[in-house]
């Protein structure tokens, strides 16, 4: 088994081994992988933090070794906090990592970064700070960025920046947690999600106080939440249809 660290800001991942192929994640500076399949320009990865597969291309990651990997899987995660930052290498070339990077492998890359980090287990009280600072942040399928991002790349982002783990997708998130049986019973930091008409779970925002959420919808929004789901003022209707509410945390 072979293993890499991502050395760049932010890695397209794949559903096949190809550029033109669809984006269904990002690999942020820092991700640790195991490498399940090598081929000459592409390698088919599984993310560490929360097991996700795809493709990224063999010029956009580092290789380390067995022991380095199980290393930084025994480490608490580094993420830095701010909305862009750089790290530098040993000659002063600057590379730009966005919020959410993971600084657990800077000496390993021979890079150094001076800017905030977070290390620790936060309130969930604090979720929705964090929220805030990717509002705005335009929809991508499979982005997890201040610069693109998509519904669950968002909840999932928010939490591991307080320092808690939800998988990648909406539908898997949906399977964590306890479910609530009323929105009153909810809390802020809570997450709430949407299907479709044939039942599947489509889509995840987080829960504010007073009956908002924030959500990814051509952007991170805030939008009014019911029993029916999210209604949005701008177009004066339900977008989304309200399946279960989960305590996560």
């Amino acid at each position: 088994m072979q293993y890499g660290v991502c050395n760049l800001s932010i890695v397209p991942l794949r559903i096949e081994p190809s550029d033109a192929s669809e984006l269904i994640s990002q690999v942020l500076y820092g991700e640790h992988f195991k490498i399940l399949e090598q081929r000459k320009k592409w390698s088919k990865i599984r993310l560490a933090f929360d097991t996700y597969e795809g493709w990224i291309d063999n010029k956009q990651y580092v290789e380390i070794s067995e022991d380095i990997y199980n290393s930084l899987n025994s480490e608490p995660l580094k993420l830095s906090t701010d909305l862009v930052e750089f790290v530098y290498d040993n000659n002063q070339q600057l590379y730009p990592i966005p919020l959410g990077s993971t600084l657990n492998s800077l000496q390993l890359l021979n890079h150094s970064h001076d800017g905030e980090v977070t290390d620790t287990i936060k309130p969930k009280s604090n979720l929705i700070d964090t929220a805030f600072m990717y509002l705005n942040a335009p929809y991508l399928w499979g982005g997890k960025t201040p610069f693109g991002i998509d519904c669950s790349g968002f909840t999932q982002m928010v939490y591991k920046l307080n320092g808690y783990k939800i998988f990648r997708d909406a539908s898997q998130q949906a399977t964590q947690g306890e479910a609530l049986s009323f929105i009153e019973e909810s809390e802020a930091g809570d997450l709430a999600f949407f299907d479709n008409n044939e039942g599947q779970i489509v889509h995840v925002g987080i829960i504010m106080n007073d009956n908002y959420i924030i959500h990814a919808h051509g952007k991170i929004r805030i939008d009014r939440l019911d029993h029916s789901g999210i209604y949005n003022a701008d177009k004066n209707m339900h977008t989304h249809k309200l399946r279960v509410i989960k305590k996560i945390i």
